[in-house]
C-alpha cells in the first residue's frame, strides 16, 4: 500500500542504492555552477531558475515594502541584454492585475549597478527580484522611482542546497550543428552497454529530481494536489504552464465530487478567460457547447471571480491545435470527474505488467474515450476533423508518464520507504516509450553522440530524459567550445579507469 499521508519534513533513511558515478560528477558540477562563494547565497542563474520554475511558497509572497502579491504567470525567459523575463503578469492585494517583464539579481543594488534605471529597454519592469533586500531599496520602491522589489531568500520551498540540485537551468544555448561537444569523442569509446547504462544513470538523476520535488509540495498541499499540480503544469505544454498550474493550485474552489465532466469543463474554461463570449462564426455544434457550457458557468462565475484569469494571460500564438489549452483542460476535466481516478493510477503501479503493455495499460487509465465534442473538433472555433482524435494520444502520454505519473508514483513509494515499489517506478521509467521529440533532443542527439543511433534505444524514453538531463547539467553551463565543462574530464577518468582494470 502507498503511504496516503503527506511526508514529514524529518529526515528518514534513504531507500536508494549506492549513487552511480554520474551521480556523483554531476553533484559536484550542480554546487559548483549554481551556488556562489559562500553556500548560503545563490548564483544568479540559480536564482532565474527559482523564479522561473517557481520553487516559492507562492501564497506568502511580500514586496520588501510590504505589500501581497500573486503571481500569475512568472513571464518569459529572455536572453540577450534585456530584463530576463517578458510578459510576466502579477496580482497585487487591491485586486489590481499588471502585465510587464521582470529582473532577477542576486544583490538588491543590481538594479542601479547594472544601469536599468536608465536603460529604456527595462522601463515596462514591473517587479525586481532578488536574494536579499536592503532599506534603501524599499524606500526607492515605496517611492516609485525603482519598481517593486521581491525578496525570495525566506520564500524558498525548500532548501537553496537542495535546489542547486534539482532544478532545470534555463534553455540549451543555440550552437552551430556541425560542432560537437568534447565528450563526444570519449562517448564513442564507450561500449554500447556502458554509454546506455550513462544515459539510464542521468535519466533516473532526473526522475529522482521531479520525485523529490513532489515531495517538497506534497508536505505543503497534500499528495493528490500535488498531483493535480503536477498534471496541470505538464498540460500547459511549453508556453501555456503557469496559467494551467494557476488553475490547479485553486482546485479546491472549483473542484467538488458531484460536478460531472460538462460543469467542470464549464468552469475551467469560464475561468481560464477561454469560454467564448461571441459565438458568431462557430460551428452550429460548437456553438450550442459553448451556449450549454456558458449556463453553468453563469451560476458559478462570481462565486469563482478571484480564480479568473484575463485571456491574455495565455500563450495561443502558432499553438499546434492538440496542444491548445482549451483541448488540455477538456481532458483534465475528464480525469476529474472520475472519484476513483488517481486511486486506479495506485492500482496501476502495483500490477504486474509486461514492457510492451506499459503504456497500453496506462492508457486505459488516462484516455477517457470518445468525447461527442472534442473528438470531432480541436478547439472550441475549428472546423470539424476528418477523423477522429482522442483527446490524448502516446507520445502526449509518454510525456505525462515520464514526467509527472512516474516521478509522483515514485516519490509516494519513497515518502514511504517502499523500497520494492520504488525499484519498480524505476524498472518502468527505464522501459517507458519514447515522447516527443524536441529541440533540446536534436542538439543533443548531434552534440553529444555525432548522430549516433544506439540501434533503436532512442525508442526509449528514459534515453531521451538521459541526454536532456546531461544538456542541463553540463552543456548549459558551457559555451560552445564545452570550456569549464567538467564532464568530458569525469568521462576520461572513467574510461582509464575501465582501461585498467583490465
Amino acid at each position: 500500500m502507498l503511504d496516503r499521508h503527506p511526508p514529514t519534513s524529518h529526515k528518514r533513511k534513504a531507500v536508494s542504492d549506492t549513487p552511480h558515478w554520474y551521480l556523483q560528477l554531476r553533484g559536484h558540477a550542480t554546487r559548483i555552477w549554481s551556488l556562489n562563494d559562500g553556500p548560503n547565497q545563490p548564483s544568479e542563474r540559480l536564482l532565474q531558475a527559482v523564479w522561473l520554475h517557481q520553487r516559492l511558497l507562492r501564497d506568502r509572497l511580500r514586496t520588501a515594502d510590504g505589500r501581497r502579491l500573486e503571481v500569475i504567470h512568472p513571464g518569459f525567459p529572455q536572453a540577450g541584454g534585456g530584463p530576463d523575463f517578458q510578459n510576466a503578469l502579477v496580482r497585487w492585494e487591491d485586486g489590481s492585475l499588471i502585465s510587464g517583464d521582470v529582473e532577477v539579481d542576486v544583490q538588491s543594488h543590481g538594479w542601479r549597478a547594472h544601469g536599468h534605471a536608465q536603460n529604456p529597454r527595462f522601463a515596462h519592469v514591473i517587479l525586481h527580484v532578488v536574494w536579499e533586500s536592503s532599506s534603501r531599496v524599499v524606500v526607492q520602491s515605496a517611492t516609485g522611482s525603482d519598481p517593486p522589489v521581491l525578496a525570495v531568500r525566506e520564500y524558498l520551498d525548500a532548501a537553496l542546497d537542495e535546489l542547486a540540485l534539482w532544478l532545470d537551468r534555463g534553455e540549451a544555448a543555440t550552437w552551430p550543428e556541425n560542432l560537437r561537444g568534447a565528450c563526444y569523442g570519449l562517448l564513442t569509446k564507450l561500449p554500447l552497454e556502458q554509454l546506455v547504462a550513462l544515459l539510464q544513470a542521468a535519466a533516473l538523476a532526473r526522475m529522482e529530481a521531479k520525485a523529490v520535488q513532489f515531495q517538497h509540495r506534497a508536505r505543503q498541499v497534500g499528495w493528490e494536489q500535488a498531483l493535480w499540480e503536477g498534471l496541470f503544469h505538464a498540460l500547459g505544454y511549453k508556453h501555456n504552464t503557469w496559467p494551467m498550474r494557476w488553475l490547479a493550485e485553486r482546485k479546491a474552489r472549483w473542484w467538488d465530487q458531484e460536478a460531472d465532466v460538462t460543469c467542470l469543463q464549464a468552469r475551467l474554461l469560464g475561468m481560464s478567460g477561454l469560454l467564448p463570449v461571441d459565438t458568431h462564426g462557430m460551428v452550429t455544434e460548437l456553438s450550442t457547447f459553448a451556449r450549454r457550457l456558458w449556463d453553468v458557468w453563469w451560476r458559478d462565475r462570481d462565486a469563482l471571480e478571484d480564480c479568473c484569469l484575463p485571456r491574455r494571460a495565455w500563450h495561443l500564438h502558432a499553438v499546434r491545435p492538440a496542444n491548445h489549452p482549451e483541448r488540455r483542460l477538456a481532458l483534465a476535466a475528464h480525469w476529474l470527474a472520475r472519484p476513483q481516478w488517481i486511486r486506479l493510477l495506485e492500482s496501476w503501479i502495483t500490477r504486474e505488467v509486461p514492457a510492451s503493455a506499459l503504456l497500453p495499460s496506462l492508457m486505459e487509465i488516462m484516455n477517457p474515450g470518445p468525447d461527442p465534442i472534442w473528438s470531432r473538433y480541436w478547439t472550441l472555433r475549428s472546423a470539424g476533423k476528418s477523423q477522429p482524435q482522442g483527446l490524448i494520444g502516446r507520445a502526449h502520454l509518454s510525456e505525462l508518464a515520464l514526467n509527472v505519473i512516474l516521478p509522483w508514483l515514485g516519490a509516494r513509494a519513497r515518502s514511504s520507504n517502499h523500497l520494492d515499489l520504488w525499484r519498480k517506478v524505476q524498472e518502468r521509467y527505464l522501459a517507458w516509450p519514447a515522447a516527443h521529440d524536441h529541440a533540446v533532443l536534436r542538439m543533443a542527439r548531434q552534440r553529444i553522440l555525432g548522430g549516433r543511433l544506439l540501434r533503436g534505444l532512442l525508442h526509449r524514453g528514459a534515453i531521451q530524459q538521459g541526454l536532456v538531463q546531461i544538456t542541463r547539467d553540463f552543456c548549459d553551463h558551457a559555451d560552445a567550445r564545452c570550456t569549464g565543462c567538467v564532464f568530458p574530464a569525469g568521462l576520461a577518468s572513467r574510461i582509464a579507469a575501465s582501461e585498467s582494470a583490465l
